[in-house]
This record gives C-alpha cells, sequence and structure tokens, in this order.
C-alpha cells in the first residue's frame, strides 16, 4: 500500500507548482491562473470537519465527463488506473490508482 511519503512526493513533482510546498495555493505557476489554486489544507474545515474522500478523489482523478478544458486542474486518471489498490472511503473499499491513494492519505493528513 502507498503511504502519506509517497503521497507527499506525489504532491511535490506534480501539485507544488500552483498549490504551493504547503498546499495552501500560492505556488509559482499560480498567478498565471485564471482560477486561483484552493487551499488544501481547509477541505475537512469546508466538509464539516470530516476530509472529503470520494469528492477529493474524484476530482484529482479528473470526471470522464468533464473536459480537463473545462477545469483549470489536469487530470491525473488515463495510465494510473492499470495500478489500483484497494482504499477504504467512505467505508466502501474502493479500486484506487495507487499513486492518487498515496495523495489522498497526504492531503488528508495536512488538514487543519
Amino acid at each position: 500500500m502507498p503511504t502519506r511519503a509517497d503521497g507527499a512526493a506525489f504532491f511535490s513533482e506534480n501539485c507544488t507548482s500552483c498549490h504551493g510546498v504547503d498546499g495552501r495555493g500560492g505556488g509559482p505557476a499560480s498567478s498565471g491562473l485564471s482560477v486561483e489554486p484552493t487551499d488544501l489544507t481547509t477541505l475537512s474545515a469546508k466538509n464539516g470537519g470530516t476530509f472529503p474522500q470520494a469528492r477529493a478523489l474524484s476530482y484529482i482523478y479528473g470526471d470522464p465527463g468533464n473536459s480537463h478544458l473545462a477545469r483549470v486542474m489536469p487530470e491525473f486518471g488515463g495510465e494510473m488506473a492499470e495500478d489500483l489498490v484497494p482504499v477504504e472511503i467512505e467505508g466502501v473499499l474502493t479500486p484506487t490508482p495507487r499513486e492518487l491513494a498515496g495523495l489522498l492519505f497526504f492531503l488528508e493528513g495536512i488538514q487543519q
């Protein structure tokens, strides 16, 4: 199973340019975006104190019903779907791309 450290490495490689090293937004690429990157440390606070696992995962993975052009953040699905691990999401074991499972653990760990 991936760990929070695996998720931190994925975040560092793929997310810090927009969300910043602390996950609060304000990364070096954020100034050129039409939409300000979300403060990822407040996802739980904005969801009644519970980390929104399913919603976060589906947004990061990408909604196949929407083109990637309809949102600023890239979709991370695609080839990741070939390496799945079971992750309990809202009480249900859910096949989840390994890299995104680690990212989900990392994001849950940085909530304030």
